[in-house]
Order: structure tokens, then sequence, then C-alpha cells
């Protein structure tokens, strides 16, 4: 199937699960060229998502994104920050006190507010990023004191599924914390998007609440990592 036709029926699934509940659907582009991104922001994508800051500024160069917003979905190091604030719409993976004042300093050097969601680690996985659910409080607490950033929700990555289902109830506690905190009223944070779910468990996610997947290899195939 080409890219246009695995959005289609990707947006058909979506469509069954949510019904008129709005779900965005963000192309995780890692590892596809410049002409397959256009494809699939051509097929209507709703935004690119990539996961590396120098893949990000050779595809833009290129002209990938043009015509989708542009987010920022994997681990930001702290050296990489300058290039990427006021370059994207969005970056999801925000999980620390020092990376939320960098992002605040440069956006505010810039004279634009950035928009941010803060990545939870919810399995409490030791190997991948995410702030711990018991610290987001006190995250979002930071977070509001920064008047060049917007909080617009969560994001998490759970761990790999063995079966299908398997994921359901971290994404179900990501919806509680997502529910939960919004009710708090911070400044400068409008929890707008709960981003979860990718191409082998994004159902489950958007049963559970999301409203924001980022799907890879079910747009544009399996990836190959050599």
């Amino acid at each position: 199937m080409s890219i246009a036709e695995n959005i289609a029926a990707i947006r058909a699934r979506i469509a069954e699960t949510a019904g008129e509940r709005r779900v965005w659907l963000v192309a995780a582009t890692k590892m596809n060229d410049a002409a397959a991104v256009r494809e699939a922001v051509a097929a209507g994508v709703d935004a690119c998502g990539e996961n590396r800051v120098q893949e990000f500024l050779q595809k833009d160069a290129l002209g990938a994104y043009a015509g989708a917003p542009k987010h920022f979905i994997g681990h930001l190091q702290r050296n990489k920050v300058n290039k990427l604030v006021g370059a994207v719409d969005l970056i999801q993976s925000v999980d620390s006190t020092e990376l939320l004042h960098l992002i605040d300093r440069r956006a505010a050097a810039l004279s634009v507010t950035q928009d941010i969601l803060l990545e939870v680690s919810i399995a409490g996985e030791a190997q991948k990023s995410g702030v711990a659910p018991e610290a987001l409080p006190a995250l979002l607490t930071e977070a509001a004191k920064c008047g060049a950033i917007r909080v617009r929700g969560l994001m998490c990555v759970p761990p790999v599924a063995e079966k299908s289902g398997e994921n359901r109830r971290f994404f179900a506690a990501m919806r509680k914390l997502f529910i939960d905190n919004r009710e708090k009223k911070y400044d400068n944070v409008s929890m707008d998007f709960l981003s979860m779910g990718m191409t082998d468990d994004y159902l489950d996610a958007i049963a559970e609440g999301a409203n924001m997947v980022r799907i890879g290899s079910g747009i544009f195939g399996p990836r190959h990592y050599d």
C-alpha cells in the first residue's frame, strides 16, 4: 500500500474508535526521506514528528514538512535546545526543570512562545526519559513560572507491548494524570493534548483518551536500521 493509502486506513480506524472526538495524527518521520515526508503531508497528516535534531534540520532545509506543523518527539539533549526552539511548533518531550528553563530562556531571547508537552515515564522504565508521575505537579508548578513557554499537555512512551491491550493500563493512568492536573488550573498550562500511542497500540491509546497519536511504520512501512 502507498503512504496515502496507509494514512487513509489509519484515519478510518481512528474514526471507528474515537467517534466524533478529534484525534491528531502525527507522522513519526524518523529515518524516512524528505520525499516520503512530503507524501505524508500531501495525504493530510496533522503534523510531522521528528526524533533527531540533526535529521529534523536536514529535512527542514529541504522543505520536507511544508504544509504541516512540525513536532519534535524524541529525547531532547540540553545542547540541542537552541536549534529547536522557535523552529518547531511543539516539543513533545520535556521532562526536567533544567530543560524547561533552557527552553524558556531561548524562547524569551527569540521573543516567541514555545509550545511543549511534558513527557511522563508512566511505567518507570529506567532506560527511558520522562518525569515520574509523582513529580509531575512540581514540574507543572515550575512551568507556570516560565513566561515564554506554554504547556499544551502530556506525552508518554509506554513499554513495548508483547500482546494486544497490554498497555491500556498505562494509557488509563496517563488519562487520570492528564485530567487531575488539568483541573488544577496552572498558569501557562492549557492541557489540550494527550499524546500517546504508536503503530502497535494507537487504538488502545485512543480508547483510553489519547487525542494525539504518533505513527511511523504504520504510515511509511518498516524502518531499515542497517
